[in-house]
């Protein structure tokens, strides 16, 4: 069976056509990875690193054209299209380097005993990868797995299989053979690869009902798992606030860039009522300033269309029983002059105000070009009107009042919190990140995000049972 992608911004062109991995397929290429993996693991970190730089090398020579093939497919811009591969080759150097600094044999010779910690890899991990950052979601996981010396077969989304599979073709040309493949295919394809018992760990990223189906075929199997699920970001915007134009245009592309459709976008904005005038007419002007729909290839676009029909339909079905319950929905940004929206799954974007915490544009993640604007009276109401809800990923606080804004943060459901900015302009491949409650558990970036791939294991000889010791006045714990 074959699977075609339309073009997103134009939905008479099909970008192409890839074939679904049955069962089979899947079982082999998992077998080859499972065969090349002893001996991956046995190349020295510092070898395994040199060749993942030259990896990065060649994928760089070619990061225009897997940017365009990107933007054709997913509707993304094609500016940010091709900024998300090139910080993909930097998420594999960095995953190179950090191997390097982080997988070290740490060995105490003492009074206590002598204790070696080192770090194993799991052996075989199944990526499933999303449509929305296809190639910088995917490289978060391989290059950390493949640079502790895991292998990894990847099954992208069939909403945006090429950009991700070129780019991962090209890091395979530079390994090992079996090191890396992708199988393409929709979710019995998925299915077939996070159930397979050759595989030892399941990283993950997409929506909640995706990722219960990957999580209860890992549990069955108790395979290891990483998921990355969605969220329905909160942001603060305290009474201090700084609304110049900077901040209102971050704001507003932190919220709709790829239209929306990003796990950590700003979801919903609660801002104090003594603000809350003030901060639409700063949305409105930035929207002009910074926000143009359109086609994803057009010069000067800055949010595309939506990724599907149903993606459209769904988001424009809430908007409008917004609306119809009451809220008023104001229209902002430009419309691409050359764009014929009627060829495209295209929704323009819009701010919402007079919605309730129980509307489902607020309660729901909406993963579309449509925001709420609420306001709160107190700090407190703002905290506990944040925190509700099962999701958990990402959150900002806004305040001319850095520490404020600190403490503040501490005391949000979430896993990770911006101050004065949101979305990608906030992260660092420094910073883990990941999700509380049911936007998943694991972490990506981070020392933290190259260590979910290796197990800590132990070697121990407690001091007086060493050659020479008394046997006596070992370390134990209490009886009695």
């Amino acid at each position: 069976m074959r699977l075609a992608r339309e073009n997103p911004s134009r939905t008479d062109e099909c970008v192409g056509v890839v074939e679904i991995a049955d069962a089979a397929v899947v079982g082999a290429a998992v077998g080859r990875a499972s065969a090349a993996q002893p001996a991956w693991a046995r190349v020295p970190v510092p070898e395994r690193s040199r060749l993942l730089h030259a990896a990065a090398d060649r994928v760089a020579s070619e990061q225009d054209a897997i940017a365009e093939l990107m933007a054709r497919e997913t509707g993304k811009v094609l500016p940010d299209c091709r900024g998300e591969v090139a910080f993909a080759v930097t998420v594999l150097r960095w995953a190179a380097d950090t191997a390097a600094r982080l997988l070290v044999d740490r060995e105490v010779d003492d009074d206590l005993g002598r204790l070696l910690l080192r770090h194993r890899p799991y052996g075989v991990v199944a990526a499933v990868t999303p449509w929305n950052a296809p190639v910088v979601l995917a490289v978060l996981k391989v290059g950390p797995a493949l640079a502790t010396g895991n292998t990894v077969v990847v099954k992208p989304s069939p909403l945006a299989p090429f950009a991700v599979a070129r780019f991962l073709d090209l890091v395979a040309d530079r390994l090992p053979d079996g090191a890396l493949q992708v199988v393409q295919g929709d979710a019995t394809t998925s299915a077939a690869l996070v159930g397979h018992p050759g595989v030892d760990r399941v990283a993950f990223t997409g929506g909640e009902a995706a990722g219960r189906a990957i999580g209860e075929l890992a549990g069955r199997s108790l395979t290891p798992s990483l998921l990355e699920l969605g969220g329905n970001d909160p942001a603060i915007l305290l009474a201090d606030v700084v609304l110049d134009d900077a901040a209102m245009d971050r704001m507003v592309m932190a919220a709709f860039a790829t239209s929306g459709q990003v796990c950590m976008a700003v979801k919903r904005l609660y801002v104090h009522r003594s603000r809350h005038a003030e901060l639409i007419d700063g949305l409105r002007a930035a929207a002009d300033r910074v926000l143009c729909w359109g086609d994803a290839m057009h010069p000067g676009v800055t949010m595309g269309p939506l990724v599907s029909a149903a993606a459209a339909c769904r988001v424009g079905d809430l908007l409008e029983r917004a609306v119809g319950g009451g809220a008023y929905a104001i229209r902002i940004g430009r419309q691409d002059d050359a764009t014929d929206p009627g060829r495209g799954h295209y929704l323009a974007p819009h701010l919402v105000l007079g919605t309730g915490d129980d509307d489902a544009l607020v309660a729901e993640e909406q993963f579309g070009p449509v925001l709420p604007v609420l306001s709160f009276r107190t700090e407190e109401e703002a905290l506990t009107r944040a925190n509700s809800g099962d999701l958990g990923l990402g959150a900002s606080v806004w305040s001319a009042d850095e520490d404020h804004a600190f403490d503040l943060a501490r005391r949000l459901d979430a896993g990770f919190t911006f101050v004065n900015t949101h979305n990608r302009t906030g992260l660092a491949l420094r910073a883990p990140f990941g999700g509380v409650k049911r936007s998943g558990w694991g972490r990506e970036y981070g020392d933290e995000g190259l260590l979910e791939h290796v197990q800590t294991c132990v070697v121990h000889a407690p001091g007086p049972f060493r050659p020479g010791g008394t046997g006596l006045g070992a370390t134990a714990y209490p009886t009695g």
